[in-house]
């Protein structure tokens, strides 16, 4: 992966989840994709904090979406790997947050979101 491919879907990325559409960010994922966060713990309940499968993210983030409307994420930097980017950012109430993003086949199969101290 290059640090132009990174990038560019960094901001697209953000764009759908700043402008709340939820079909919109789903459309880089696999079908099978695993996503793991400790948001998962608070908003589902689920003590695995994992989600599989684009149906259970879906619902994952749909619930998310409802309980923050003024969600909103801001780009630090970008970071690329061989298959796998790290998304560095700041969310509404400025708390850092890491996403982690695996790819195959230009779609993310795998996710984490990993949170710093809080604001």
């Amino acid at each position: 992966m290059d640090h132009a491919f990174a990038t560019t879907f960094a901001q697209e990325w953000a764009a759908a989840w700043n402008a709340h559409d939820l079909e919109r960010i789903l459309a880089h994922f696999t079908d099978d994709v695993v996503f793991a966060s400790p948001r998962i713990l608070e908003i589902l309940g689920d003590p695995s904090g994992e989600v599989r499968g684009k149906e259970a993210l879906r619902a994952y983030w749909a619930k998310g979406l409802q309980h923050l409307p003024d969600l909103h994420f801001t780009i630090e930097d970008v970071r690329a790997s061989v298959d796998t980017l790290v998304i560095n950012y700041r969310n509404e109430q400025g708390r850092p947050v890491a996403e982690v993003l695996t790819f195959r086949d230009d779609l993310v199969c795998r996710g984490l979101g990993a949170y710093g101290p809080e604001a």
